[in-house]
């Protein structure tokens, strides 16, 4: 692995460590009163990030003195705004709109998407069980103000094999909502391939993925997980992630019917069906959020299976994705 991306690219190591420095200058000179830091997690942030190969005249980077020869960067830049102690998610979002121009300016200049996520300290103590708490403080750069050491200072760094199987749960959630969603635009008028290919290949990922944290044999490198899987088309799904090409590993049948098995084998390991029983707690967050019972069959249920299950019967009997269940979606992702 390279610094930032897979594999052997220094063109594309250099460019996103100047494009980090130039990022975090330009947000200390902003002095956001509820900003204390800012690190660049994802893919790059763990030196995984794709590097997608293109003719010359084909590349989007845009930022003077930094030729990529016949490559470019395939992700997306996944930053985080941590806010100082004691703020509110009203203030995260703040922070967020703050942090927007900048985002739109280099999303301009390195022809990907560059995301700001803004997290207060008790959000993220709260949520340092999630995969995606986990993956960040076990893999991440530092941008702006505080270091991550100290952004992240008593939360502690689990091993894989302890992450909930409830991670597992929303991962094919995640990633079942990607395949609708995918569904969607292939049936649309306007087919947008890139996004197609990607959705597939992350739903074979994050259903190796769910299957390895339901049965404890998580890894935080994608080539470890891939290892401990063992199965040819999630090997083939790292490769692409590494080096996505204009085809997918697979077409949307077999991406669903991947999926689908993973389901079925999370949802019957034994040490997972605890998690499947009904909760006061679980009833009382759905009417909170969502401000209705719902289908009183799911009544109780975790909020992620619950809508894990929608996603689930519209996937098998090829429906077309309820608005409904994507605002669930949203609310509970």
């Amino acid at each position: 692995m390279g610094r930032f991306v897979a594999g052997e690219c220094p063109e594309l190591d250099r460019l996103v460590a100047e494009s980090l420095v130039a990022i975090g200058r330009e947000v200390s000179e902003m002095r956001i009163p509820l900003l204390s830091g800012v690190v660049l997690g994802g893919g790059y942030g763990r030196g995984e990030g794709g590097v997608r190969e293109c003719k010359v005249e084909s590349v989007k980077c845009k930022v003077e003195g930094m030729p990529v020869a016949e490559c470019r960067l395939s992700n997306d830049l996944d930053f985080f705004a941590i806010t100082k102690d004691g703020t509110t998610d009203a203030d995260a979002v703040t922070v967020a709109k703050a942090l927007e121009p900048v985002s739109r300016r280099w999303t301009e200049k390195l022809g990907i998407d560059v995301d700001f996520t803004s997290k207060t300290p008790w959000r993220i103590r709260h949520d340092q069980e999630r995969l995606m708490v986990q993956e960040l403080i076990h893999g991440y750069v530092d941008v702006a103000g505080a270091t991550g050491e100290e952004l992240f200072a008593g939360i502690p760094r689990r091993e894989p094999s302890e992450l909930p199987w409830i991670e597992a749960a929303r991962l094919l959630m995640n990633r079942g909502m990607g395949l609708l969603l995918a569904k969607s635009k292939m049936e649309s008028a306007k087919c947008e391939v890139d996004f197609i290919n990607r959705n597939i290949n992350k739903c074979i990922l994050g259903a190796g993925d769910a299957r390895l944290i339901a049965n404890r044999k998580y890894r935080w490198r994608a080539p470890e997980r891939a290892e401990a899987l063992r199965d040819q088309m999630y090997r083939k799904a790292v490769a692409w992630k590494f080096r996505p090409t204009e085809s997918a590993v697979c077409d949307w049948n077999t991406a669903r019917d991947v999926w689908r098995a993973a389901c079925e084998e999370v949802m019957e390991n034994g040490a997972c069906r605890g998690a499947l029983g009904r909760s006061l707690r679980e009833a009382a967050r759905w009417v909170v959020r969502r401000r209705t019972l719902g289908a009183p069959a799911s009544f109780g249920q975790n909020c992620t299976v619950r809508v894990l299950r929608g996603v689930k019967r519209c996937i098998e009997k090829r429906l077309p994705l309820p608005e409904a269940l994507r605002r669930d979606w949203e609310i509970f992702n």
